[in-house]
């Protein structure tokens, strides 16, 4: 059920304490983690090859200097205990937000295990073997896809401007597709200091207003939620960072993002909001396409915010106008998402 006028507005109070109570928490939690990440050397390894395999000599030119100083990975894990806190005791509800805060806990243990496995080992490649990764991500996909299908009878989706279309089974193949794009595109966009971190905020925060004008509150504040603890991760990851979020906070934040649309049933505007991620995951799919078809590449190097570093633009200039496309697109999204009710 929509909120009306006469809810919506004392609502927002509410909603602004859950974003202030993510923010809060995870500013407390920030130095219990950092003294730990140091103590224990949990440093994040240098790419060393690309996705085809071959040596990443252009990666290793651009950030030459960053991977020179011992940076710390894992930091997705203060969010993830952050958002588990305040939903379990203040926000858990079996319709709303006890799914995306399932998909957001597994995902993050799943991408946790491979965050450790390269702090812990020599590996330098990126953690767990790439079939491994797949695999990992497919099943968290078809696990959603079976509850919402079978157990929510979830089997239309809403089309701005148009209204509900009925595609049946074909919900679970979506499903499993919409969570594995999100989930790996917002992993390749975690390359730059801050970008993620900015970009995730700004897509949050559109499902937030989209899911308070559906009637969702507690997704609503659950998106907020993480909001919330996004600004703290930001402050610290902005150039230069001081820690980054790993796969537990990429890969849960990405794969909770597709399932956030999904229940909400804005999947339509998902590319819109999430526009930059999409960009960049898109890229490296036809960078790779280039070199086994034709033998040479598009980019200078893929995903596309390596390229515009590769140009000469400095690693916060294109973090700083990837934000703005986003902050953009992000607008653009909940305004078809609200406008295109009908």
């Amino acid at each position: 059920m929509e909120l009306t006028e006469a809810q919506l507005i004392p609502n927002l109070a509410v909603l602004g304490m859950f974003a202030f109570g993510g923010f809060l928490l995870s500013m407390v939690l920030t130095p219990i983690y950092t003294y730990f990440a140091y103590k224990y050397k949990w440093w994040r390894k240098a790419r060393t090859k690309t996705v085809d395999g071959k040596k990443a000599e252009v990666f290793q030119k651009l950030h030459a200097e960053k991977h020179k100083r011992n940076i710390p990975t894992m930091a997705g894990m203060v969010i993830l205990i952050t958002v588990f806190i305040l939903t379990i005791f203040f926000n858990l509800d079996r319709a709303q937000t006890w799914l995306p805060l399932f998909t957001l806990m597994f995902a993050g243990v799943l991408g946790l295990a491979d965050d450790y496995y390269v702090v812990k080992t020599k590996d330098k490649s990126g953690g767990f073997n790439a079939w491994i990764q797949l695999f990992l991500i497919l099943l968290i996909a078809v696990l959603g896809a079976y509850w919402f299908y079978f157990k929510l009878g979830a089997s239309s989706i809403h089309i701005p401007a148009w209204g509900n279309l009925e595609i049946g089974w074909l919900y679970i193949p979506l499903f499993i597709g919409v969570m594995f794009a999100t989930s790996k595109s917002v992993g390749l966009t975690d390359g730059l200091d801050g970008l993620s971190g900015g970009l995730l905020m700004a897509s949050f925060s559109a499902f937030a207003v989209i899911a308070l004008f559906k009637g969702y509150f507690g997704i609503s504040a659950f998106c907020l939620t993480i909001v919330g603890a996004m600004l703290t991760y930001t402050w610290f990851n902005i150039y230069p960072a001081r820690f980054f979020m790993g796969n537990s906070g990429s890969i849960s934040l990405g794969a909770t993002l597709g399932v956030i649309a999904l229940l909400t049933d804005a999947v339509f505007v998902l590319p819109i909001i999430g526009f930059v991620f999409f960009a960049e995951s898109t890229s490296s799919a036809l960078q790779l396409l280039s070199k086994r078809i034709r033998g040479k590449k598009l980019f200078l190097i893929a995903p596309i915010h390596h390229h515009f570093e590769a140009m000469g633009w400095p690693e916060t200039k294109v973090t700083m106008r990837f934000w703005i496309i986003g902050a953009v697109t992000a607008v653009a999204g909940v305004i078809i998402g609200i406008l295109g009710r009908g």
